[in-house]
């Protein structure tokens, strides 16, 4: 699995500015919606029916709010940083100010977990998350998302 099947140039926003994780996902429920052509409605629920379930806050001031939906035809990836950090009831307790999104059709079984790990691994990273931090455009986001993503390690196979 490539990020850059996931992810494209115009789903990576620099500096959203929100004051709550609520706004937060709505936020990106819009952008999806947009990206994806379903109901922003439909979209914000699934995400916060997820995050009901439990904080997608990683730690680290990442946060990957995820969601199956129906009617959506393949994964689709959505990176944002924040103009402000924002609680989000992260594991760690920390504010996040990196938030990775994805979306996948309701049948996409294994392949949700392995683009999660794709995700979780490029930001893990030595180094990732502080180059993200200091982009200066999306452009730069995408590209280093991107870049990072071809050169993280593929999963152990069991």
């Amino acid at each position: 699995m490539v990020l850059t099947d996931l992810l494209a140039p115009d789903s990576v926003v620099q500096g959203l500015d929100v004051g709550s994780k609520k706004q937060a996902l709505q936020e990106i429920a819009s952008l999806a919606a947009r990206r994806t052509g379903l109901p922003e409605r439909e979209v914000f629920d699934t995400l916060l029916q997820r995050e009901r379930l439990g904080s997608t806050g990683v730690g680290h001031g990442i946060a990957i709010p995820h969601g199956k939906l129906v009617g959506l035809s393949k994964l689709s990836a959505f990176f944002f940083t924040l103009a402000q950090p924002i609680d989000f009831e992260a594991l760690d307790d920390q504010p996040v100010d990196l938030v990775f999104c994805l979306l996948a059709p309701e049948d996409a079984g294994a392949d949700h977990l392995k683009a999660l790990n794709k995700i979780a691994r490029t930001v893990k990273q030595p180094g990732m998350i502080d180059a993200l931090r200091a982009a200066e455009d999306a452009k730069e986001l995408y590209a280093l998302l991107t870049a990072a993503a071809a050169q993280a390690p593929a999963a152990q196979a069991s």
